[in-house]
């Protein structure tokens, strides 16, 4: 046969690799340079159109949807405010018909005389020193001691308005039971005789007594109300001096006497029949619980919310979500006579952008930066004023205009993102589309080329596979004669040679089998040398475990420093699955202040037990240097884990828990098992620390996801800390130990010793577990407070 240049046949152009380059090259590159070209086309259209859209619409659909919104939710809380000044008109009307008809005034009052005496007599009490009536009535009537004769009767004038008044029973319950939701409706009389008359009946003049004291001595209107009565009579002389074209008066939040809660108060004066003074005063309250419903109930996008505020900052309705991203603070100002009033005013916010909003703006729409955890935050602030109103605070009644505001993230708001990520999903089908096209053609293409080329190559191959068949025959004479100067041609070569191998080898089978085995009687020398190497190795591996296993064990709290503790009991139990556990808990002592730790790195052996010495070791470390505050100390623990883990190319992370106490509080940070509490008198609560935290080692920054919880911890309670390899353990019928099993087995021994609590707890996990196998590190941490 013709000797074969290998050489050539590799670099020339006819070899088989130089045809299936050319070929296959071509068609590659004529799909990359097709499905490139139309995937940039259409990614640059895509991002002009992208940014075209979103340019052009998002900043003012956005705003105009946050001014309607909170245009609407300022026209139900102006919707409310007119309901109950309907009612209260509708009161005052029937009571001044009284008052402008005084035949008619006092026939209803004989009549409600006969009919209801209940209503219209009243009982001294001595030790108030004021009379009311008995309950029964529809309604209360309190009469002041100053209003009183020496027998202690009302005196005959005063008689008269507590007969009149009782048209109230008449009027005041279909107006509380339909409209808008009131607390209640009363009528009070004139500064000379200002009884006071209230629906539904209530234990009125006593709850003054507790509230008040010294109200029976005092004038009514002056004491409760300074600066009210004076602001009507001016009125009455000139109309024209009202704050805001109305009689209607309200009153800012205050603590009413009856209810104990936060109430707006809406008055109308009572005017005499030549209305030159006034003649007493019809009235409604509401509970701010009503005007916080609408408010509180602002949903703009995911997180936006709504406030109510004076015009003078005072904000009257908010969530306690939106308190909290405002800055406000909260107080209540008990001191002085009168109401009681509710101090949390947007100017005393700790967010300065907030504290400087103007809000003698209606219809503002402001950008704002918050701080949120150390970063600045941008918001959207609209402002929309309310109906004004004649307000009454304490002195002259001014003008009032509240206003509604709607606060949002900026980035929660941008709706119409989603139409332009709409788009770029259109656009991103397209390129799709056109790369499987381009690559269809591609293959199209390249099948071609091979069926051109495939007639030419099959030759050899088949002349290979008919030799191959008469070698598998026993017939190693054969031998293929394959003319082309390629890969297939060089196989051919290929064959030959090994045919040749293959007939000599069979000629000289012995030797090679004595060859052979030789060969293998030496192999078998060196794996018994290396066996030998294998067990040198194995016991120098368990030594170093063993060493690892020691150190662990070294830098657990001794029994010495736990017994120090004055004021806690603490004892612990730790037992690895392997020779290196991956649990880990500490107790780290600074003067009075404690931080007990507990984890559990993913897995065990030696790799989780290094984790656990550096966590120990960062622990003690960052103690040392005095950062003993919760959330920071935990991020700082999980950046130097991150970045060792990271170091290493571990794939490890731990979940992980500290409890902080300093001898009156004990605060709880970290995500861990659940952390079991056992009172004084054996009631068991189980905290979940899954809000608290992240697993430490997943990402380099968990300060956003860390949160402390405070928890109560007495003389007498029991805290206990565990890894999942309690809960887990199984017995030998596959039954985990649980987490019930573990709260019941701690709950029986509730007044016990800590050391005694610890060792019952494991004394019912070993027997749960019986025979079965540990599989993972068991740890239990018992504090009981002395």
């Amino acid at each position: 046969m013709k000797p074969f240049d290998q050489g050539t046949t590799r670099l020339g152009l006819r070899s088989f690799r130089a045809k299936f380059i050319l070929v296959v090259g071509g068609a590659v590159l004529f799909d990359l340079l097709v499905t490139g070209g139309l995937a940039l086309f259409n990614v640059q259209r895509l991002s002009r159109d992208a940014t075209t859209e979103v340019g052009q619409g998002l900043e003012k659909a956005n705003q105009d949807y946050i001014r309607s919104y909170a245009e609407t939710t300022a026209a139900r809380v102006n919707l409310l405010l007119n309901q109950v000044h309907s009612d209260v008109g509708t009161l005052a009307g029937v009571l001044q018909a009284q008052i402008d008809r005084p035949v008619r005034e006092s026939q209803i009052g004989e009549a409600m005389a006969r009919g209801a005496p209940g209503t219209v007599t009243v009982t001294y009490d001595e030790k108030g020193g004021w009379a009311q009536n008995r309950p029964g009535p529809l309604s209360v009537v309190s009469v002041w001691g100053y209003l009183l004769d020496a027998n202690h009767a009302p005196l005959p004038e005063v008689q008269t308005d507590i007969e009149n008044s009782a048209v109230l029973d008449l009027v005041a319950p279909s107006l509380l039971a339909n409209g808008q939701s009131k607390l209640q409706m009363y009528y009070i009389g004139p500064k000379e005789r200002p009884i006071f008359r209230t629906a539904p009946y209530t234990d009125q003049a006593q709850t003054f007594d507790r509230l008040y004291p010294g109200h029976n001595q005092a004038e009514f209107w002056p004491f409760f109300f300074p600066g009210l009565y004076d602001s009507w009579e001016q009125w009455a002389k000139n109309p024209a001096s009202r704050p805001v074209n109305s009689d209607i008066t309200q009153t800012a939040p205050y603590t009413d006497a009856i209810t104990g809660k936060l109430i707006v108060s809406f008055f109308q004066p009572l005017w005499s029949r030549d209305r030159d003074r006034v003649a007493g005063a019809a009235g409604a309250d509401i509970t701010l619980d009503q005007l916080a419903e609408i408010v509180e109930n602002v949903r703009v996008a995911d997180s936006g919310f709504g406030f109510l505020t004076m015009s003078d900052g005072n904000v009257v309705a908010i969530n306690p979500v939106g308190e909290k991203v405002i800055g406000l603070q909260s107080s209540s100002d008990t001191s002085g006579e009168g109401v009681t009033g509710l101090d949390r005013s947007l100017r005393n916010s700790a967010q300065a952008a907030i504290a400087k909003l103007p809000l003698d703006q209606g219809g503002l729409l402001q950008h704002v930066l918050l701080d949120e955890n150390g970063e600045k935050v941008p918001y959207l602030v609209v402002l929309k004023q309310l109906q004004p109103s004649n307000l009454w605070v304490s002195g002259p009644v001014r003008r009032e205009s509240m206003l509604l505001g709607v606060v949002v993230p900026e980035r929660e708001i941008y709706a119409s993102l989603f139409a332009a990520q709409a788009g770029i999903t259109e656009a991103t089908n397209r390129i799709l589309i056109y790369q499987v096209l381009a690559l269809l053609v591609s293959l199209l293409f390249v099948t071609s080329a091979v069926f051109a080329i495939s007639k030419r190559i099959t030759g050899g191959i088949s002349a290979l596979a008919d030799a191959a068949r008469r070698i598998q025959t026993k017939d190693y004479s054969v031998r293929v004669d394959i003319p082309t100067r390629d890969e297939v041609g060089e196989a051919g070569a290929a064959f030959n040679r090994m045919a040749e191998q293959i007939s000599y080898h069979t000629e000289n089978l012995e030797q090679l089998v004595e060859d052979r085995t030789k060969e293998i009687e030496e192999a078998n020398l060196q794996i018994s040398e290396l066996n030998e190497q294998l067990r040198s190795e194995n016991l120098r591996l368990g030594a170093e475990l063993a060493v690892a296993r020691r150190i662990q064990m070294m830098v657990l709290p001794k029994a010495r420093e736990l017994e120090e503790i004055p004021a806690v009991e603490i004892a612990a139990y730790m037992r690895p699955a392997d020779e290196v556990g991956g649990d880990y808990y500490d107790v780290l002592r600074d003067g009075e202040r404690l931080k007990i730790g507990i984890g559990d790195v993913t897995g065990h052996g030696l790799e989780s037990g290094v984790l656990m010495l550096m966590v120990q070791s960062v622990a003690r470390a960052l103690q040392e240097a005095g950062d003993m505050d919760p959330a920071q100390f935990l991020n700082r623990v999980n950046r130097a884990l991150y970045k060792n883990i990271v170091r290493t190319n571990a794939n490890k992370h731990l979940s992980l828990a500290f409890l902080d106490y300093d001898g009156s509080r004990l605060m709880l940070s970290g995500q861990h098992e659940e952390l079991i509490v056992v009172r004084s008198g054996g009631c068991v609560e189980r905290i979940d620390t899954l809000d608290l935290g992240l697993p430490i080692g997943l990402e380099p920054d968990i300060s956003a996801f860390v949160a402390t919880q405070e928890v109560a911890f007495a003389q007498g309670d029991m805290i206990i800390l565990h890894t999942d390899g309690v809960t887990e353990a199984e017995g030998p019928d596959g039954e985990l130990f649980g987490i019930e099993r573990l709260c019941e087995s701690a709950r029986r021994r509730h007044g016990q010793s800590a050391e005694e609590v610890k060792a019952g707890i494991i004394e019912d996990l070993m027997a749960h577990i019986g025979t079965q196998k540990i599989h993972d590190d068991i740890t239990v941490v018992v504090m009981r407070h002395r």
